[in-house]
């Protein structure tokens, strides 16, 4: 499990906790202005409850955005190397259609396998390896 999971995991653990927080401790204050039954402490307890549902928020957003950043910063570059059999002599590459001369940067690698985008006009065609016999 990769630590940017668990990063989500608190972050959405720290939003819930602030949002009951926030609720309780709002309702709380609300009822402590009752004037018939309402106790003063309960304004104390309520704001107190907000507050820590306020800093409770911060802290999840703080964990998410970390997180956020930590899994931008895991890039993997992938280099792939390609061992040619006895000798190979290199053919300049041109392409099927209009006869262009292609370069090195005119084909990428497409789900494994080579795939060539002529400049002059536009085909795109995938590399095979013709027999040896």
């Amino acid at each position: 499990m990769k630590p940017f999971y668990v990063l989500y995991g608190v972050a959405v653990l720290l939003f819930l906790i602030a949002a009951c927080a926030v609720g309780l401790g709002g309702f709380l204050y609300l009822a402590s202005l009752d004037p018939r039954q309402g106790e003063p402490a309960w304004a104390t307890m309520g704001g107190t409850l907000a507050c820590g549902g306020a800093l409770a928020f911060l802290a999840a957003l703080g964990a998410l955005v970390f997180a956020i950043r930590r899994q931008q910063q895991e890039r993997v570059q992938v280099t792939y190397q390609v061992e040619l059999p006895g000798e190979v002599e290199a053919q300049a590459l041109k392409c099927q259609a209009c006869g262009g001369a292609l370069t090195a940067n005119d084909v990428k690698m497409v789900n494994g396998a080579p795939v060539v985008t002529c400049p002059y006009c536009g085909m795109v065609y995938q590399l095979r390896e013709e027999p040896k016999w």
